[in-house]
């Protein structure tokens, strides 16, 4: 195995140099209309993990009985289907939460990440690497919607982990308020837009660095 598709080379790939958020800056949506909360956020992060990494798994898998020409409706249907028992499992197992993200999960199918991973990725590998690259990619995506719900909800509330209920359960895990009041506009979509502008202008630092730094041992 190549070191591209090793399950290290996936998740680096995934997580950081080709994140669908933060690097292709797919699924913006639900990325800075839901990520007002860190639940929020991990909420919905979740649920596009899965349906990113059994879509994957699926197409993989049925790649030799897709024909060319109606392949991306097919893409779609799997995609649809999963998003469907997803939405399902959160409606019965966790419907304060479910009611709190609203249309953002049936919204999950028309996710370009998703779609772009099957028709580029799953539909051409394993149905291993596939596998892989659905829990990189979709990890990816989920830790970026946690990180910017949890910026925000700092910002915005003064609070982190607020609400932490809805997914878990319990009184007792509701949050922890480190301030009074917040900065409203973190919690608006221009407060979204600042939040991930510095996510991606920081990781365009850091990427630039590493290649000054590796240009400077390669000159010496």
């Amino acid at each position: 195995m190549s070191d591209q598709n090793s399950i290290a080379g996936r998740l680096v790939d995934g997580f950081w140099h080709n994140n669908p958020g933060l690097v292709q800056l797919l699924g913006l949506c639900p990325l800075l209309a839901v990520t007002s909360t860190f639940v929020n956020g991990l909420g919905l992060g979740l649920a596009t993990l899965v349906v990113l990494t059994m879509s994957n798994v699926l197409v993989s898998a049925t790649r030799r009985w897709i024909r060319s020409e109606i392949r991306i409706p097919m893409y779609v249907l799997i995609i649809a289907s999963l998003v469907t028992c997803i939405e399902l499992i959160f409606k019965a197992g966790f419907p304060a939460l479910d009611r709190s993200l609203g249309i953002f999960i049936p919204l999950i199918v028309t996710n370009c990440a998703i779609v772009a991973r099957a028709e580029v990725f799953a539909s051409r590998n394993s149905v291993a690497l596939s596998l892989l690259d659905g829990l990189a990619m979709g990890g990816g995506f989920a830790v970026l919607l946690c990180a910017l719900g949890f910026v925000r909800e700092l910002i915005g509330h003064g609070s982190v982990f607020a609400r932490l209920d809805l997914l878990i359960g319990g009184e007792v895990l509701n949050g922890l308020q480190l301030i009074d009041g917040g900065f409203l506009l973190a919690l608006l979509p221009p407060g979204a837009f600042f939040v991930l502008g510095l996510a991606v202008a920081g990781k365009n630092a850091i990427d630039q660095r590493r290649r000054e730094a590796a240009g400077f041992r390669l000159s010496i």
